[in-house]
């Protein structure tokens, strides 16, 4: 079942005062995300991604087009209580607490009393924010707004999650916790489309993945499949410079940092490089394979457009 179906959503903006002209905001496309899939809408900033949100929340209007989510039109007031939306700069008032906020909320989307009780402590225990609960809003870092964003977002246990950049701005710890919280939700069976420009995330998280840029789709594809073409390369480090020149002989670059080595190598040459390395006069510190292959889908895809422009 296709948990979102986006038919054709087009955004076209008049721009100017006198000499009104006409700014096309998203091309029309269509996407089709399954059930279950945690889905990734990738582009750089000002690709479209935050418009393609807007419209599918109704929070703007497109020019042409249509979607459904869960089966139905996505302008049904029904399907608003089975999904959750976390803006990429959510505002909330700062003198309110997560307790109170979450209160207020989930009273807008139609939570009973009695189950916002049992359902608030546990969702702030599982952000990590259980100690912080009776804290105003306004002494909250960056990350911490971010999981009281995202707790708001699934606090009425929705079907569907978007989420607009939920990862921007955090540090290496709040990103992790974000992933792993978006894993918890996908592994509770609820979709997730969230949009990002950080490809590390999207490769950690995704099943498949779009990219978006200058408001046109560029391609849809499967990230198991985009990474098993990655170029078979490795990066080996190691310490003694006396086998540069054996690793050489063999044709492969050496790039010398302080007492470390490191060169790309096919993985032809893997295990002649690590039979040299490996002798007396160094010491192997590191074999890491060179993936990529996300990269360069997203980069082809990205250039492809700037190509159509020229």
């Amino acid at each position: 079942m296709a948990a979102l179906e986006i038919l054709g959503l087009e955004k076209t903006y008049t721009v100017g005062f006198w000499r009104k002209t006409k700014k096309i905001g998203l091309k029309p496309f269509h996407l089709e995300v399954q059930a279950g899939e945690v889905f990734g809408f990738l582009g750089p900033n000002g690709a479209g991604k935050t418009t393609t949100l807007k419209l599918l929340m109704g929070l703007t209007f497109p020019t042409a087009g249509s979607a459904r989510i869960l089966g139905r039109d996505w302008r049904d007031p029904a399907i608003r209580a089975r999904i959750g939306f976390l803006p990429e700069q959510p505002y909330f008032y700062d003198y309110l607490t997560p307790t109170e906020l979450l209160d207020y909320y989930g009273t807008l989307s139609g939570v009973s009393a009695a189950d916002r009780r049992i359902r608030i402590p546990k969702l702030l225990e599982r952000v990590g924010l259980a100690e912080h609960a009776r804290v105003q809003l306004r002494k909250f870092s960056k990350g911490m707004l971010q999981r009281v964003g995202i707790a708001q977002a699934v606090l009425h246990e929705p079907e569907v999650v978007f989420l607009d950049e939920p990862m921007s701005g955090l540090d290496p710890v709040g990103r992790r916790e974000v992933r792993e919280f978006i894993q918890a939700l996908n592994q509770e069976g609820k979709t997730v489309f969230f949009s990002t420009h950080i490809l590390a995330d999207a490769q950690a998280l995704c099943h498949r993945v779009s990219v978006l840029n200058r408001g046109e789709l560029r391609g849809v594809g499967v990230v198991a499949e985009l990474l098993g073409k990655a170029r078979k390369q490795f990066d080996v480090i190691w310490e003694g410079a006396a086998v540069i020149p054996k690793v050489e002989a063999i044709g492969v670059s050496c790039h010398v940092a302080g007492d470390t080595i490191r060169a790309t190598v096919e993985e032809a040459k893997l295990q002649d490089v690590l039979n040299i390395v490996r002798g007396p006069n160094a010491r192997l510190v590191s074999v890491n394979p060179v993936g990529g292959s996300l990269e360069e889908f997203f980069l082809e895809r990205v250039a492809q457009t700037a190509e159509v422009r020229r």
